[in-house]
């Protein structure tokens, strides 16, 4: 018997081999470019690493770069799921680098999001949310319509679901997982329903919505069993025993607990291992089997402190003191109960949270706010240009050829104030586009040093923040500032963006001291676009020392020069990275406006500035970019 059982496990294994050898040789012989198709033949193996290395070796010997990309990311997925984050680190950006050579938009944002996922159990929020949010930019601005893209986005929906849920902001997570729900509906993704049936249900028992909370929690088990899946109904029956314990059912609870144990052991997942000990542990406590409720709780706690499971450290604890209370042990439910509130203590507390989620509504607001006011000022703009051509008609039709001469000046008297206030509107509106990126980093920033507890640093950071945002309200009123005022403004915003930046920028001011800056004038804001070139696209991509020199001299009695040198990755690498990322518009658009300002304040003086943007070079290897600013002084 044994002998044929092994015989059929033999012919069985062979068959599985001789199947996965005639999928990858029909995929590296059609080489598809679609990850769709990809997926359709190579997915069913994702969780066998032997036969995912055969297909990323063999890419590489066909540099066939789809599958490269799409293997690696596979193994950055099984390594996360062992808890080898470092290892899926490198695995998912080898990902995104082979998509970003071909411009494939689906493996570039997969990559992307499984890079988020990695950062959030991390507890990295910033990464996590910033791979996140450009992974569903790519996906929706992306001119594919596949279901991996759809797929893409949801998985971007479902993770901002969960950064919310951190906040304990459970209508906002809420709206985020019923986004990702209709797409799931929209693809028939079984897993996805499932998925996002539970965190929805998740949403209402945290409100204590506990009937709604049991109709999407047995939605998703009827997915589960529908696919399955032996995690997704432990955790769908862990959550349903949550409820009825919460609801005092404490036998119904520990009917469907006693079952998840068991295969959480099976699967080897901590995490519900020690979730199931733990809700064992406090329904015997209420039920007063209390040497059986010990027993789980003590293993559930050390469970917890040896996988660094915080939350359910805290739960032990507390379930344990409960216990010892019930016993009128009250020296040991003392001891628990102060160990509980010292694991509580380490998480940001209520009125942090919504002190955080307050400054990311008002954000919001703002953001809003500024974009009405951009499309007001634009329609302005074209009200303007419409009354002057109408001008123009009237003046054409109206006046005889004897008053052509004095129409003329009267339309150039008219032009130029029309180009004045259009010149006027553009301030307007790059003061209003003053970077609600930059904005909304910082408040991540804030938030990030709150929920570590740090409240000296997120002191400081926001002083900093609120100087910068202050000194930009009071200069943008000013049609010229003083130079010394500009480089104040710049002071400040380099530090704020050098502490998101780990404070690896060593910055440097150089000024001549024959000059007189506060007698020296210049358009408010001129160098800052320069500035944050340097940082984000020269700098923040290099390895090693990075440094940022501003030099002021004299040049001549008519001018002044300014040099901004930055030792980074230069233009070329530059303008590599921010095409595959689509991300060239705006810094184009914003130095653009910058040449104008300049073009429109040389008017007043005998002189005309220059700007040179120059490429620099080492042993032929680009090692950075130099701007150099003249402004004219008389």
């Amino acid at each position: 018997m044994t002998v044929i059982f092994g015989l059929i496990v033999s012919f069985c294994v062979k068959a599985q081999e001789h199947s996965f050898q005639t999928d990858l040789s029909y995929v590296l012989r059609k080489k598809f470019s679609s990850t769709d198709s990809i997926s359709k033949y190579i997915m069913r193996y994702r969780r066998d690493t032997t036969k995912i290395q055969t297909l990323l070796l063999k890419s590489e010997q066909e540099n066939y770069i789809e599958g490269q990309s799409f293997a690696n990311n596979l193994l950055g997925i099984y390594f996360r799921d062992k808890s080898e984050y470092q290892r899926a680190i490198h695995l998912h950006n080898k990902s995104f680098e082979m998509a970003g050579k071909i411009d494939n938009d689906e493996l570039k944002a997969s990559s992307l999001n499984m890079l988020g996922v990695v950062y959030r159990r991390m507890d990295q929020v910033r990464m996590a949310l910033d791979r996140h949010q450009m992974a569903l930019s790519i996906a929706e601005n992306s001119p594919l319509k596949s279901e991996y893209i759809t797929k893409s986005i949801t998985i971007s929906y479902n993770s901002i679901g969960n950064i919310y849920l951190t906040l304990k902001q459970y209508e906002s997570a809420e709206e985020y997982f019923r986004k990702a729900l209709s797409l799931e509906e929209f693809i028939h993704s079984k897993l996805g329903l499932a998925i996002n049936y539970h965190n929805i249900g998740y949403t209402y028992e945290a409100r204590g919505i506990f009937d709604q909370a049991l109709t999407y929690y047995k939605k998703s088990l009827a997915y589960n069993e529908e696919i399955n899946s032996d995690l997704g109904k432990v955790i769908c029956n862990n959550s349903i025993a949550q409820v009825y314990l919460k609801q005092g059912s404490y036998q119904k609870a520990l009917e469907l607990i006693r079952p998840t144990l068991k295969t959480s052991e099976a699967i080897g997942d901590k995490y519900y291992i020690a979730m199931a000990h733990v809700s064992t542990g406090w329904a015997n406590t209420e039920l007063e089997h209390y040497a059986v409720a010990l027993e789980h709780l003590n293993e559930g706690l050390k469970i917890s402190k040896e996988n660094n499971l915080q939350s359910f450290e805290a739960e032990a604890y507390k379930h344990l003191s409960n216990l010892y209370a019930s016993q009128n042990d009250y020296k040991e439910a003392l001891k628990y109960n102060r160990l509980y509130q010292a694991k509580e203590e380490q998480f940001l507390n209520e009125s942090n949270q919504r002190y955080m989620f307050d400054l990311l509504t008002k954000y919001d607001v703002e953001k809003k706010k500024a974009q009405i006011e951009l499309l007001e000022k634009e329609n302005e703009i074209v009200n303007i240009q419409l009354e002057q051509r109408n001008k123009i008609f009237m003046f054409i039709i109206m006046f005889s050829l004897l008053t052509i001469a004095f129409l003329i000046i009267l339309y150039r008297q008219k032009k130029l104030a029309g180009e004045k206030r259009f010149l006027s509107m553009e301030q307007k509106l790059l003061r209003l586009q003053m970077n609600p990126h930059f904005i909304f980093n910082s408040l991540l920033s804030i938030k990030l040093y709150m929920l570590k507890n740090d409240k000296k640093s997120a002191v400081a950071y926001l002083d900093q923040f609120s100087k910068l945002i202050r000194t930009i309200l009071s200069t943008s009123m000013e049609k010229e500032i003083s130079l010394a005022d500009e480089l104040k403004t710049m002071q400040l915003y380099v530090n704020i963006e050098n502490i998101r930046l780990c404070n690896e920028i060593d910055y440097q001011v150089e000024i001549d001291d024959s000059l007189n800056l506060d007698s020296i004038k210049i358009p408010s804001l001129t160098l800052q676009p320069f500035i944050e070139n340097a940082l984000w696209h020269g700098l923040s991509a290099k390895e090693g020392d990075k440094s940022l020199k501003l030099s002021v001299h004299k040049d001549s009695n008519d001018f002044v020069e300014i040099s901004i040198l930055d030792n980074g990755i230069g233009r070329e690498r530059t303008m590599k990275i921010e095409t595959e990322k689509k991300n060239t518009q705006t810094k184009s658009i914003g130095i653009a406006l910058t040449r104008e300002r300049l073009a429109n304040f040389s008017k007043n003086f005998a002189n005309m500035h220059s700007l040179n943007i120059i490429d620099l070079y080492k042993n032929n290897t680009p090692s950075g970019t130099q701007v150099i600013l003249k402004i004219p002084v008389r």
